[in-house]
């Protein structure tokens, strides 16, 4: 069974910057594609971005390309989500999540083809 847990949230200033870290402390996940995703209140839960199982491919959506960087050590089964120049908008309970099907190529992009899940960080940016 993977069991995600997230930290390395917070509050930080507009500009600020923020790593989230996901280790699995049940099976390795080392062969799963990773995603993180996002929820901010009153909205539903969208996808952030990704990695796949090798590290080889990231995936971001348009809104955090070149500010966020996603990360894995398999050695430390962990996937990172660096997120610098932060803005109010990015304000969320985080989640890491992990594609349950291992080996598969490309970033996995939709939120219901991910089976296992953190329970979520909160990140709060202030101006």
């Amino acid at each position: 069974q993977v069991q995600l847990v997230e930290s390395g949230g917070g509050s930080v200033q507009v500009g600020g910057s923020l790593r989230l870290s996901c280790v699995s402390s049940g099976r390795t996940i080392n062969s799963n594609g990773m995603g993180w995703f996002r929820q901010a209140p009153g909205r539903e839960r969208e996808f952030v971005g990704g990695i796949t199982w090798t590290g080889s491919t990231t995936y971001y959506i348009d809104s955090v390309k070149g500010r966020f960087t996603i990360s894995r050590d398999n050695a430390k089964n962990t996937v990172y989500l660096q997120m610098n120049s932060l803005k109010p908008e990015d304000t969320a309970v985080y989640y890491c999540a992990a594609d349950p099907r291992p080996y598969r190529n490309g970033v996995i992009t939709v939120l219901y083809e991910y089976n296992w899940w953190g329970q979520g960080t909160q990140v709060t940016v202030s101006s």
